[in-house]
């Protein structure tokens, strides 16, 4: 068993009160079962996982994705400007 850095984007950072993390990450771990983790303890980013998109390793991953030890998650909530 190891560690899984997650990183965490604007309004997510902003509602967790940090942008980087330690996750600890069990054999077989995908994505989503992180991302799970992370709103175990956090449950006010909750709401923002059906419109969440997620970088792993700096590419971008499906849910279903399995994850390293020592790889790193990037939660990345939708984003609007002009």
């Amino acid at each position: 068993m190891g560690t899984v850095t997650v990183l965490l984007f604007a309004s997510l950072a902003e509602r967790a009160g940090t942008r980087r993390l330690e996750v600890p990450l069990e054999e077989g771990a995908t994505v989503g079962q992180v991302r799970d983790r992370v709103v175990a303890q956090f449950p006010q980013l909750a709401a923002a996982v059906p419109t969440l998109m997620y970088a792993l390793d700096e590419e971008y991953a499906r849910e279903d994705a399995p994850v390293r030890p020592g790889s790193t998650l990037a939660l990345i909530p939708p984003v609007s400007g002009g």
